[in-house]
C-alpha cells in the first residue's frame, strides 16, 4: 500500500510541475546577480494579468526579437517610472525604490530616463543595468519600452541549476503598491510530494523483505519449540 501511494505521488508531482512549469536556460547576465549566463530557471505559466511589481518574468515581443527574455516587471499601466533622483534610485511614481537585488551600487540606471507605463503594458528592467537591453533601450518604440501582459508566458519562481541559488524572494519595496507582490507558486509543495513519495517507495520497498525475513526467523523458532516439547514429554 506504502509503495502504491508513494508511486502516486512520485510520478504525481512530475506531471503536476510539468504542467504548472516549463525550464528555460538564460543565454545573458543581464538579470544578474539574481539570475546568470547559463541558469536554468522554472517558470510558472502564468496569464498576463496576473503579472505584479517586481515579478522576474518570461516574455516574447517581436520588436524585442525571436526569442524568450527574462526581465523584472518595475512599472505596470499608469505608472511613471524615472531614473535616478539624487541618491541615484529609480523611482516609481515619483517615490524612490531600494533594489537590493541589483548587480551594482551605483545609480540604479547610466541613463537617465522618465516613461510612463500605457495601460495594459510592463516596464521591464534587468537586474544588471549595465548590461541589459531592456525597456530603456526601447522608448521610442512607441509605448515608451512597454510590453504587452499578452506577451509574458511565465513567472520565474526559483532557478533550477545550480541548484544553491533555489527561490527567488519577492522584493519589499513593491510589497506596499497598489496590487502588492504575486505569491509563490506550487513548487515547494512539489518537492514536498515528490520526496514524500521516493520515501514511502523506498521504505515499502526495504519493509517487504524485511517482514518476510522476520516471518521465516518466527517460523523457525516455532519450530524448534515444537520438538523440545515432543522429546520432554517421550522422557
Amino acid at each position: 500500500m506504502a509503495v502504491a501511494v508513494g508511486c502516486v505521488l512520485f510520478l504525481g508531482s512530475f506531471v503536476w510541475g510539468a504542467v504548472v512549469y516549463k525550464p528555460y536556460t538564460v543565454p545573458t547576465d543581464s538579470m544578474a546577480p539574481t539570475i546568470g549566463r547559463g541558469d536554468r530557471v522554472l517558470a510558472e505559466r502564468i496569464e498576463g494579468d496576473e503579472v505584479r511589481r517586481g515579478d522576474v518574468v518570461v516574455f516574447k515581443d517581436s520588436v524585442w526579437g525571436d526569442l524568450p527574455m527574462v526581465k523584472r516587471v518595475v512599472g505596470v499601466g499608469g505608472d511613471t517610472v524615472a531614473c535616478c533622483d539624487k541618491q541615484g534610485r529609480l523611482t516609481l511614481n515619483g517615490k524612490p525604490l531600494d533594489e537590493p537585488y541589483l548587480h551594482t551600487k551605483g545609480p540604479a540606471s547610466p541613463t537617465v530616463f522618465s516613461a510612463t507605463v500605457p495601460k495594459g503594458k510592463l516596464f521591464l528592467l534587468g537586474d544588471h543595468r549595465n548590461d541589459s537591453l531592456d525597456s530603456r533601450v526601447h522608448l521610442s518604440d512607441g509605448a515608451d519600452g512597454a510590453v504587452s501582459r499578452g506577451a509574458v508566458s511565465g513567472r520565474v519562481d526559483a532557478t533550477a541549476w545550480p541548484p544553491d541559488l533555489g527561490m527567488l524572494e519577492r522584493p519589499e519595496a513593491f510589497k506596499a503598491l497598489p496590487g502588492g507582490v504575486s505569491q509563490p507558486g506550487p513548487l515547494r509543495l512539489i518537492l514536498i510530494s515528490a520526496v514524500v513519495g521516493a520515501v514511502l517507495i523506498m521504505g515499502g520497498a526495504a519493509y517487504g523483505p524485511l517482514a518476510r525475513r522476520i516471518g521465516r526467523g518466527g517460523k523457525r523458532g516455532e519450530g524448534r519449540r515444537g520438538k523440545t516439547t515432543e522429546v520432554a514429554t517421550g522422557v
